[in-house]
């Protein structure tokens, strides 16, 4: 007799290798099938689970299963959802736990950031009161880099390394036109409180002074007089320059720069539009011509391009949480520990919940220069064995081969609907 069934989830913003992590989940799994019967994903995330919207992992081939190592996106759905504090949400655990009895689900797999976390934990607490104990692996995916414990989330290497090529492919365009054109280019990436990514921008240059970088930090309050004053003498000395901007950079008062005012259904300030801003004070302020761009989901959606070292750290973490669940272990997350920078060395380790959850890790002042616009040599030597590698999808046709899985429904066990 094969032990209970799994469910596994994609939670929050996709990135270019979540499905990396979901093919160690189920290839795993796969391998111990006394333990594990099958693995059930969720439809769009958490919401699946609610609503009892499984899918039948065992209806994906094996070759289909392999093909998410460089499929991009998440491929069984996502989703922004948050279930609130075990007061506020009870019936919604309680519907959770319902479905999970009713399909025979005993290790509960999700992945996200900080917020999947939290609900991960909460699962396993109450599944523990309702009599119906259900082992609770959060699998860490964020491309904000922000998870503490973790020495780095999967997902971000790649996005750092899709920032870093940008920069300096776009730098050297800036250059070579700015005689007589574009002499400020804004690249505008993701970041709500911590600025890892815009970090990765300051990685386009092999070392300090190469090429004319301007980083804006979240972590940095914003100065309208020095940040001019950085780019004037970056244009005069250079004859342009680029800036690497996050959406989460704040000025003096405490707001986003960025802040239209809107909501995510996090309840987190909806971001955005960060670049025209400061593409407007650089002309207000020095009459430059400049260009800014959104590298928006480009930056997370990259898998031509994805870094070799996440893409293996992101299998590992999948592949360690099914170990761990099969260990007995609860509440607890795949961690990955850097033993050393030179050469890189990494390994798996496991963070308690109760540690990760809705806590975040911003960038360390040492790894930013101190006149706040650049990153350090600490950082460097952080930041670059994380996007080292490459990892390229197969192609046909000159385009990326990605799976489309069949994704096919598990028959409904309970009767009547769950409102979300």
């Amino acid at each position: 007799m094969p032990g209970k069934n799994a469910f596994y989830a994609q939670s929050g913003g996709v990135t270019a290798v979540i499905n990396v992590s979901a093919a160690g989940v189920i290839e795993t799994a796969r391998k111990h099938k006394k333990q594990i019967g099958k693995v059930y994903a969720g439809r769009n995330g958490i919401i699946g689970a609610l609503t009892e919207d499984l899918i039948d992992t065992g209806k994906e081939s094996a070759s289909a299963i392999a093909a998410l190592k460089h499929t991009p996106s998440g491929a069984f759905g996502s989703c922004r959802y948050k279930l609130k504090s075990l007061e506020e949400s009870r019936p919604q655990y309680e519907r959770l736990i319902d479905v999970f009895r009713a399909h025979n689900i005993g290790y509960f797999f999700y992945n996200g950031g900080g917020d999947s976390a939290d609900t991960c934990l909460k699962v396993s607490q109450i599944s523990e009161a309702m009599g119906f104990p259900i082992q609770a692996i959060h699998v860490p995916k964020t491309v904000d880099n922000d998870l503490p414990i973790t020495d780095c989330c999967p997902g971000f290497g790649s996005v750092a390394k899709y920032i870093a090529v940008s920069t300096r492919e776009a730098s050297m365009d800036v250059a070579s036109m700015a005689k007589t054109s574009t002499k400020v280019f804004v690249l505008e990436v993701m970041g709500r409180h911590a600025g890892w990514i815009a970090a990765a921008g300051g990685l386009a240059a092999d070392k300090e002074g190469d090429l004319p970088i301007v980083i804006l930090f979240p972590e940095v309050t914003f100065n309208r007089k020095k940040f001019i004053a950085r780019v004037d003498a970056k244009v005069r000395k250079h004859g342009y320059c680029s800036v690497v901007v996050s959406e989460g950079v704040k000025g003096p008062g405490g707001k986003f720069l960025s802040d239209q005012g809107l909501r995510d259904a996090f309840g987190h300030a909806q971001l955005g539009g960060v670049a025209p801003v400061v593409a407007n004070i650089v002309k207000e302020e020095l009459d430059l011509k400049y260009h800014w761009s959104v590298a928006d989901y480009l930056q997370r959606a990259a898998r031509h391009i994805a870094s070799k070292t996440d893409v293996d750290q992101a299998y590992a973490v999948g592949k360690a949480a099914v170990e761990m669940a099969l260990k007995g272990h609860n509440a607890v997350m795949p961690s990955i520990v850097r033993k050393s920078n030179t050469p890189y060395r990494w390994a798996i380790g496991m963070a308690d919940l109760e540690k990760v959850a809705n806590k975040e890790k911003k960038m360390p002042a040492s790894f930013i220069s101190r006149d706040g616009f650049g990153i350090t040599a600490k950082c460097r030597q952080y930041l670059a064995p994380l996007i080292k590698g490459e990892s390229y999808p197969p192609y046909r046709n000159g385009m990326p081969r990605y799976v489309v899985l069949k994704k096919v429904a598990v028959p409904k066990k309970l009767s009547g609907t769950f409102n979300i």
